[in-house]
Order: C-alpha cells, then sequence, then structure tokens
C-alpha cells in the first residue's frame, strides 16, 4: 500500500532547498511522495508578509525534480496585498494546491471569500488549519468548523479540514454532513469538503475521532486523507510510521476493508489535488440515520 502524505511543510524560506534530502527521508519513512506547503507568509507574529517570489521561487527549488511525487502548494493569506493576483499567478506556474490558516480573521469575511472565490476558478484545492491553533496569538476563535458553513456559496471549491478540527470534530463532522447533503444533490453548485487526518489530536482520541468519522453514517470514504504536519527539513521516519502504524492498527480493529485504506493513505489525496477523476457517486446523508452509509457499503 503505498503513502502519500498530504500535509508537510517548509520550515522556512531563508534556508537552503534539499529536495535530493526531502526524497531520501520520505523513501526512510516508506512514504511515496507529499504535498509540500510553502513557508508561512507572515513574519512569525509580526503584521509582516515575506516577498511573495521568494515564497514561491523556494516551494518550486524544494520540488525540483521531485514533480512525480511531491506537489506544490502555496500558502497564501487574504490581508497580504494583491493576495488574489498572486493566486492567479501560483496557479499559472503550476502549483497544486493552496494552504490558508485563519490566524487573524474569519475564513467568511469578504477578502479571504474573495481569495476563496479565485481558489475555486483555478480548479486547485485549498487545505485549511482548522481546530484549536499553537502559538502565541489568541487566534483558536477564528478557526471553529461552523466558521466554513460560508464556504457553501462558492461552487467547484475543494477544501480539506486540517486536523478534523480537533478539539471539535464532532462539530466538523456535522459540517461534513450538510456538506455533503448539499454536494449530493448539486456537485456543480457546491464546495466539496475533505478531511485532513493530520495529527492535532493526542493519541488518546485517535480512535474517538476515527471511530465516529467511519460510523456517523455520513458518506465518507473517499474524503479522509492522511497527513503528518511533518517538516521537510527534518521529515521524521519515527513519527510518520507512529501514525500509519496507528491509524491503519484502528482500521483494522474496526473491520475496514482493505480497500478504505488505500483510499485514505493514498488515492483520495490523488482526487482532491485533481490528478485522478471522481469515479463514483456520492450518497446523500439522511439525517439521524446511521444506515445511510457504513463500512460495508460499496467503494
Amino acid at each position: 500500500m503505498e503513502i502519500f502524505d498530504m500535509h508537510v511543510h517548509i520550515q522556512s524560506c531563508a534556508g537552503t532547498p534539499d529536495p535530493a534530502g526531502l526524497a531520501g527521508r520520505l523513501d526512510a519513512a516508506g512514504v511515496a511522495g507529499c504535498a509540500l506547503m510553502s513557508a508561512d507568509p507572515a513574519d512569525g507574529m509580526s503584521d509582516r508578509f515575506l516577498p511573495y517570489s521568494q515564497r514561491i521561487e523556494s516551494l518550486f527549488a524544494w520540488t525540483q525534480g521531485l514533480e512525480d511525487r511531491v506537489l506544490p502548494v502555496f500558502w497564501v493569506h487574504p490581508y497580504e496585498n494583491g493576495a488574489v493576483r498572486k493566486v492567479e499567478d501560483a496557479a499559472v506556474r503550476g502549483v497544486a494546491g493552496y494552504k490558508m490558516i485563519c490566524d487573524r480573521y474569519y475564513v467568511d469575511e469578504p477578502c479571504s471569500m474573495q481569495v476563496l472565490s479565485a481558489i475555486a476558478e483555478t480548479g486547485k484545492p485549498v487545505i485549511f488549519h482548522s481546530g484549536i491553533l499553537w502559538g502565541g496569538r489568541v487566534s483558536s476563535k477564528y478557526n471553529r468548523p461552523v466558521n466554513w458553513e460560508a464556504l457553501l456559496t462558492i461552487p467547484g471549491l475543494r477544501f480539506s479540514m486540517g486536523h478534523c478540527s480537533w478539539p471539535w470534530h464532532d462539530e466538523c463532522i456535522a459540517m461534513y454532513g450538510k456538506f455533503l447533503n448539499a454536494y449530493a444533490e448539486n456537485p456543480d453548485a457546491s464546495a466539496e469538503m475533505f478531511f485532513d487526518l493530520t495529527p492535532g489530536t493526542p493519541e488518546i482520541y485517535r480512535r474517538e475521532l476515527l471511530f465516529k468519522l467511519l460510523h456517523a453514517g455520513y458518506d465518507v470514504p473517499h474524503n479522509i486523507m492522511f497527513g503528518t504536519d511533518s517538516i521537510a527539513e527534518q521529515y521524521k521516519r519515527g513519527w510518520v510510521r507512529k501514525w500509519v502504524e496507528t491509524d491503519s492498527a484502528l482500521y483494522d480493529d474496526f473491520g475496514a476493508p482493505a480497500r478504505l485504506k488505500e483510499l485514505i493513505f493514498r488515492e483520495n489525496a490523488m482526487r482532491f489535488f485533481g490528478r485522478i477523476p471522481k469515479n463514483f457517486t456520492h450518497i446523500s446523508p439522511v439525517c439521524d440515520d446511521a444506515d445511510t452509509w457504513n463500512l460495508h457499503s460499496e467503494y
């Protein structure tokens, strides 16, 4: 089974890109490929934004020669000057998707919605942080999953909720039910939501999260992706293998078929990033009916 890590960061665009080193670290961890996000657009806790050219050139330097296994993801902030223009230029230059963290803004603010509409126009997805946000800034209030309901008004947008919004994963699953209902009824007029399993959940909560995802009755198997929140410069084999093995053991314990693990560990990310087409039809949820979809439904 191939592993694709959909959540890896470049720690700093000031350092020297090391694509060969990244490839070796991925190989050592048994990971076939990853989505690599550019450096944070803001300078630490300040309000100064790092130059666009520096960030995107660093991103492509990290992926040089690894185009078949490392997908470049550009991190954009709606408060930086020319954010929409940067989204459009990054698409022309060949990014696979975008990254946003609502660190001091709500996702439904007008400037954010303008950026997201521009992203939808590119046909590429956006990876969000969601849930509690570490760091010294007061910021977690911006990352409650219910705020993302506004994205229902952006047709064609594909977006993922990082960390499954821990500790608000129940709210995140409920929000998915609403997006699923809209998308199943009219996929051309709605956004599509994905779950990003990147830790944030302490291990003691992992069983609860995965059990609820797979037993809530919502059609989820094609919308869950594996990620680790790792750093390109220090991609750690032990950390990655821990979460691969932890999650895989839980799926086995739940009686999940091998096909589900293939979807979660690689194939869903390929569809998310537009590398493979959608070849199934989502099942619309039925309120309070846990039998709408289950682990033994067709995939």
